[in-house]
């Protein structure tokens, strides 16, 4: 069984979509995920502000890497963000995942999104659920 951030490269060599929005991986801890990415035009809305989908995106990558480092694999079956501050183009946004309580089977996680001024731009909680397969 691998871990920690053996388990994020693996994971991100697979994943396009977070590839695509260029999320870099700061830091892996136990139970914990930094991330690092910068607003595109092309992630913006008809109000030329970001997309929501955006900051629900970098939370959710968060969320994944966070939970699979332990090395078992976990799925999100919960999440909810609530958007609190405007996300323009050539923000730098950073999505911070902490594991909050675990057991055998489900964990939970909060993830905070600041901008490049430390302003909280979004929250985000979400559960996970551990699989019975490991990353090898």
């Amino acid at each position: 069984m691998i871990k920690g951030k053996k388990v994020v490269d693996k994971m991100m060599q697979n994943d396009l979509f977070s590839q695509w929005l260029g999320i870099e991986v700061v830091e892996v801890g136990e139970g914990t995920c930094l991330l690092s990415m910068t607003v595109k035009e092309e992630m913006t809305n008809g109000f030329k502000i970001a997309h929501g989908g955006i900051t629900y995106s970098l939370a959710d990558s968060a969320l994944a890497f966070a939970s699979n480092v332990f090395g078992v694999q976990s799925v999100s079956i919960e999440t909810a963000i609530a958007h609190q501050g405007k996300v323009v183009v050539g923000d730098i946004l950073t999505a911070s995942c902490t594991l909050q309580k675990q057991t055998k089977k489900l964990g939970w996680y909060l993830v905070s999104i600041t901008n490049q001024h430390n302003e909280i731009v979004a929250s985000f909680k979400g559960t996970v659920f551990k699989t019975e397969k490991v990353w090898e």
